[in-house]
């Protein structure tokens, strides 16, 4: 595990797996505390548009893997 964190990409799929469990246990705690505070049209728009954002975060992460040539 040590060697897969010390690369830069392994990093950056670490720390995007890490930022996809955070939205999940952040929208669990909410419907948790709050069951009646989320709607269905703001829960897809909320999930959607992270969804989006980490779609975008991976790419971005397969194309340096490619610019550079590195793999692990």
């Amino acid at each position: 595990m040590r060697g897969y964190l010390e690369s830069d990409l392994g990093f950056y799929y670490a720390f995007g797996a890490f930022i996809i469990a955070v939205f999940v246990v952040g929208l669990a705690a909410f419907a948790l505390l709050n069951p009646a505070g989320v709607g269905t049209i703001e829960l897809v728009g909320l999930s959607g548009g992270f969804f989006v954002f980490m779609l975008v975060y991976f790419i971005s992460i397969s194309v340096q893997r490619l610019e550079d040539g590195d793999s692990f």
